[in-house]
């Protein structure tokens, strides 16, 4: 409806209401009633609002370990350095001409192709991509200027036919898209490292002739039969040549746990007798920190007997090296690489791993 449709019906529905009063009365009801009728109006307006199918890309950012972070900080600081990091993607992404859904906390649901579709929607959502995380350098030099961590941030990107329209009621209503694609794009960007870019399979195909991609991963999906691609993107031509930052090295996911573990050290290729138990408080694809009572040595290689029973799988025999220890509460804190597994063990833990991410999404 028009904005002077809008008009002509409040002015015939209060010349209605005016002509069933006397002139006194109409005088002191007017501005009332022409509150009460306009508001109908809008709500109206509200509820008749087209809904429609289209094809969107939605991209989906996320701070990883933002909740460890801001223990360490008040929640004011912890306050200003979220608008500073919103603020500034805020900007990027209109300027790519998305649609800002909606923020959740320290995440960001942006659209490409709704409310308005544009020919290159996929194109511009991977530039914003890369911008985005181009920015997050920016962002942390001024997060170290106010004595505040850096933060890191994972995003996910898919392309697919979702419903588009205004969610609500007359008292508050929003513009926003529901469906599978959604969900398939909230699941990719669960499984985004931190500075990385993760595509799903729909999008990498509408891109593939100009962007260059990294390792694919392969992961179950609560809802999907089989596996779901997953797409690192490193780079893009279109509109220009862009590259995707350097980010850290991380093979995987990581999830936080708590499992018992035994292990053994070994010195000079030979494994010693001595069985130490410990704990497993964070596992990757590729690794581990264990809690251990016992200090070990950086750079020692050990031998873990590791028992994931809910799965099934008696997990033996895997090979790893300490990189680093830290003293802790418990005892020390050792990060574990994974040297020397068999193949059963591998998929036993990545499906773990997988499993623990699709649950976190929740």
């Amino acid at each position: 409806m028009q904005e002077i449709n809008k008009a002509l019906l409040v002015q015939s529905l209060l010349d209605l209401v005016c002509r069933q009063t006397d002139n006194a009365a109409a005088d002191t009801s007017e501005a009332s009633l022409r509150g009460q009728i306009g508001a109908a109006v809008e709500r109206s307006l509200i509820n008749t609002q087209e809904v429609d199918e289209r094809r969107v890309t939605i991209l989906l950012s996320d701070l990883r370990g933002f909740t460890a972070v801001s223990e360490q900080y008040t929640a004011l600081e912890m306050v200003e350095a979220l608008n500073r990091y919103l603020d500034g993607m805020t900007g990027i992404i209109l300027g790519h001409g998305g649609t800002i859904d909606k923020f959740m906390g320290d995440s960001i649901m942006a659209l490409f192709g709704a409310p308005v579709t544009r020919s290159d929607d996929v194109q511009a959502a991977l530039a914003c991509a890369i911008d985005m995380q181009s920015a997050m350098k920016h962002i942390n030099e001024q997060n170290l200027a106010h004595g505040m961590a850096p933060l890191y941030m994972g995003i996910g990107i898919n392309t697919g036919e979702v419903v588009a329209g205004h969610l609500g009621s007359a008292r508050h209503s929003e513009y926003t898209v529901i469906g599978d694609q959604v969900n398939l794009a909230s699941r990719v960007e669960a499984h985004s490292l931190r500075g990385q870019i993760l595509l799903s399979e729909n999008t990498y195909l509408l891109a593939r002739d100009y962007i260059e991609t990294g390792q694919i991963n392969e992961v179950r999906v609560k809802g999907k039969k089989g596996l779901v691609r997953m797409y690192e993107l490193l780079s893009t031509r279109q509109p220009r040549m862009m590259l995707a930052p350097a980010r850290e090295v991380r093979n995987s996911p990581r999830v936080a746990v708590d499992i018992a573990v035994t292990f053994q050290v070994i010195c000079h290729k030979s494994v010693l007798p001595q069985s130490i138990t410990g704990r497993v408080i964070d596992i990757s694809y590729g690794g581990m920190y264990i809690v251990s009572p016992l200090a070990l040595v950086p750079f020692s290689d050990i031998k873990i007997a590791l028992s994931l029973s809910f799965l099934g799988s008696e997990l033996t025999e895997i090979y790893a090296k300490v990189l680093r220890v830290a003293p802790v509460e418990r005892g020390f804190e050792c990060r574990i690489e994974f040297t020397s597994i068999d193949t059963q063990a591998t998929l036993a833990i990545k499906e773990f791993v997988d499993g623990i991410v699709e649950i976190n999404r929740h």
